[in-house]
């Protein structure tokens, strides 16, 4: 067991004075109790606050974040930057993708996520073959998140067609490609291999509708029940316009509203992006239970649109934010960008909903808390008995906090600059950044720079 004492903390029901915190040797939450007293606990330096769980990566492109930001012919879209993406995996070894995910994860870390969900899609070699261990990939990923230290979900994403009613893929996608036996057969491996890893949670993605049949995807969550019946489901929705036109055309109903009526939707689910719904799709969503995970930079990167923030969340709807793409890795960005994009689109400001006089920065914190760990299915989120032992220590003397307490601090870290004030970050009971600093960021770095060199 170890000790920490912390003069104030975020606690599920609200901060929290002079706060006791007892880990297990398991890397759990054994005891939290507030007013207490400090005894022999380590004396921790500022506020503490719950780590904010990172909905979605694609851990791969945060090593090509910037290279497709050059004006095309005819104008750009999402469907360009997805033609230079298809050009950068082409050359991407295992050892490449070890070496980028340790790095972005490590980045992660020392602005605030303590928890990733890794949607991982770029399973089999250059010519689209598996490799003679068909997860290797996903063995790459996890390793890396050991490395840095920081939780993963592991999210491997069925991915069988290049368009909707099970179009035939293109080759720029034949390292995607899975057939469903193959697919629950690389499921099945990660399941026997990390059930027992605290922390490591496997669930599973499909990548979208566009990717998917119906019947193949009623088949894999079936399959995936009948090994898991609680393991987290991601699926992209609803990203694009032009995705929408094509789900109508095809089935004569929009994505969110197709899900919505064939997919059971329930709190494993977790719908990314969901960028373009109706009214009604909005209130619905909110309704089953499902998570929509934003990502705010990357939607604005690619030119998405606008989620239907006021609407979903007055509808008690949850949410929990993403990096995805890694043009930042900030959840501060991510969360001052979901409310600005709304402020921008309605003309007026602090539209998150949240009760008469209460701290916009502190709803969307603890929206993103709560949703963010049920999208994960990990005991994440929040300082109480039970819960994992991951934790972020604020400088509480940083010029962007100093003088502020409860939720002001927390209105003053989402809204107030961009130079982070988290000084300390526990994962699982374990220190990985002191005084700002990861405790194996300069080897991981050289490593990334070495592979980056390469793909240059």
């Amino acid at each position: 067991m170890s000790s920490y004492f912390a003069e104030c903390a975020l606690l599920p029901n609200g901060w929290a004075r002079n706060v006791s915190m007892t880990v297990s040797a398991d890397g759990n939450l054994a005891a939290v109790t507030a007013d207490a007293e400090a005894g022999d606990a380590e004396r921790l330096s500022g506020p503490v606050i719950p780590g904010m769980p990172n909905l979605h990566s694609h851990a791969f492109q945060r090593a090509m974040a910037g290279l497709a930001e050059r004006a095309g012919p005819s104008g750009d879209s999402f469907w360009s930057w997805r033609k230079v993406m298809y050009g950068f995996v082409e050359r991407l070894s295992p050892d490449h993708v070890e070496a980028i995910a340790a790095q972005l994860y490590v980045e992660m870390l020392k602005s605030g996520y303590t928890a990733v969900g890794e949607f991982h899609y770029l399973h089999h070699g250059p010519d689209g073959a598996p490799y003679d261990d068909p997860g290797e990939m996903s063995h790459r990923l996890i390793a890396a998140a050991k490395a840095a230290g920081i939780g993963i979900t592991h999210l491997p994403v069925l991915y069988a067609h290049g368009g909707f009613g099970g179009a035939e893929a293109g080759p720029g996608q034949r390292r995607f490609l899975h057939g469903p036996e193959d697919f629950m057969a690389l499921v099945d491996g990660l399941l026997a291999r990390y059930r027992r890893d605290p922390d490591v949670r496997i669930g599973i993605a499909l990548h979208s509708l566009r990717a998917v049949t119906p019947e193949l995807l009623g088949q894999t969550v079936a399959a995936l029940d009948a090994r898991d019946g609680a393991a987290p489901i991601h699926i992209h929705v609803a990203e694009q316009q032009l995705e929408v036109e094509d789900c109508l055309a095809w089935s004569a109903a929009r994505p969110v509203e197709w899900l919505l009526d064939h997919a059971q939707l329930s709190r494993r689910w977790c719908l990314i992006h969901a960028t373009h719904m109706t009214g009604q799709e909005t209130l619905a969503l909110a309704r089953s239970g499902a998570v929509a995970g934003l990502c705010p930079t990357t939607e604005a990167n690619l030119g998405d649109g606008l989620f239907p923030l006021f609407a979903y969340l007055a509808a008690g709807g949850a949410l929990g934010i993403g990096s995805d793409s890694h043009v930042s890795v900030s959840p501060l960005e991510e969360l001052r960008w979901l409310e600005y994009g709304q402020r921008l689109a309605g003309k007026r400001r602090n539209i998150t909903p949240v009760s008469d006089g209460g701290s916009i920065g502190a709803g969307l914190w603890r929206a993103a808390l709560a949703g963010g760990a049920t999208a994960l299915g990990r005991s994440i989120g929040a300082l109480e008995a039970g819960a994992r032992a991951d934790f972020l220590v604020l400088d509480g003397d940083h010029p962007l906090l100093t003088g502020r307490d409860g939720d002001v601090l927390l209105d003053c870290l989402v809204f107030s600059g961009n130079d982070s004030p988290i000084r300390d970050v526990m994962t699982g009971g374990r220190w990985v950044v002191r005084d700002t600093r990861h405790h194996d960021q300069d080897a991981i770095a050289a490593r990334y720079r070495k592979t980056v060199a390469a793909l240059a």
